[in-house]
């Protein structure tokens, strides 16, 4: 608060002449003060909502941050008149050269490929929207500090969708996305998950223990099993799981051999190919990751008598 210089007392602000008056003595302290408030007075709360202006906020799935004007392409004027053939084309020829002037470089026609495509794949499979800007960063910081000119656009969009996916505590793979999507091209979609692998390793994140139960319990619900055999797999996935292990690996390969340990020494029947199914695994790749999880770790039985 200002101090009046004559009289020593508290000044008060003047918003209609931007003023600081002393309202003892009349003494201006300070002048041309600045406003932050609105520019219009609404006595009503309708004419305020019709005056506010605001624009649309800061976005990193846009390759402009959301700071560029788009033309619509509606065929009417502000009024509502239909344009005129020649203006139609006039009108046309702008929108074709302001697509054109906004992405100026090689750079800034990849990001916007990239980044499209990964909201196509969040409106597709309806992720929340901090997913889909958790993608945008993820990608922005990856290709300011790699050449990510060799990449193929879909395949480098569905790998960021995925880790996003992962980093939100989504439990979505490349190819459940990739299903979700449409994508049949198997060659797409083997290069996003080698992509989503070196992802993960350059991001040094290890599918841990939390990760691996919430897979178990998806799929063991899926499966309809006992809980029991959840709980089992549970203990065996946090007493053997280790980084060296499952990292940059599948973690429903692993969740699909602790199932299948856990309900083979509970003596439940259940077949090879109806875990996979669930899982979305081969029976290879299940026999693969029981392999290396009996032969890397000793699991030891305590039986108790009841």
């Amino acid at each position: 608060m200002y101090k009046c210089l004559q009289c020593n007392n508290y000044v008060i602000e003047d918003a209609s002449t931007g003023e600081y008056v002393c309202p003892k003595c009349g003494y201006v302290a300070a002048e041309f003060i600045p406003s932050f408030a609105p520019d219009y007075i609404s006595k009503e709360l309708e004419d305020k909502f019709r005056n506010t202006r605001y624009g649309a906020p800061l976005t990193f799935s846009r390759h402009d941050n959301g700071l560029s004007t788009d033309i619509a392409n509606t065929n009417k004027d502000f009024s509502g008149n239909k344009l005129n053939i020649r203006m139609s084309e006039q009108m046309n020829n702008i929108k074709k050269w302001h697509n054109i002037t906004k992405i100026s470089s090689s750079k800034d026609k990849r990001l916007s490929n990239v980044l499209s495509k990964i909201n196509w794949f969040c409106e597709t499979l309806s992720l929340p929207k901090v997913v889909n800007e958790t993608a945008a960063l993820l990608y922005r910081n990856y290709e300011n500090k790699n050449d990510a000119k060799n990449k193929i656009v879909i395949s480098i969009a569905l790998a960021f969708v995925c880790l996003a996916c992962k980093k939100s505590g989504i439990l979505k793979s490349v190819y459940e996305i990739a299903d979700a999507c449409s994508i049949d091209d198997k060659k797409q979609v083997s290069r996003a998950a080698r992509y989503y692998r070196e992802l993960l390793m350059h991001n040094n994140i290890d599918e841990d223990n939390t990760t691996i139960n919430k897979y178990i319990s998806k799929t063991v619900n899926l499966l309809r099993l006992d809980l029991r055999v959840a709980k089992l797999a549970i203990e065996f996935a946090e007493n053997t799981n280790a980084p060296s292990l499952t990292n940059g690996k599948n973690p429903n390969g692993f969740a699909a051999a602790y199932i299948y340990m856990a309900a083979v020494l509970l003596g439940i029947n259940i077949q090879e190919s109806e875990i996979t199914s669930a899982a979305n695994i081969t029976e290879t790749t299940l026999r693969k990751r029981f392999n290396e999880i009996v032969s890397n770790h000793k699991i030891k039985l305590v039986l108790k008598a009841k």
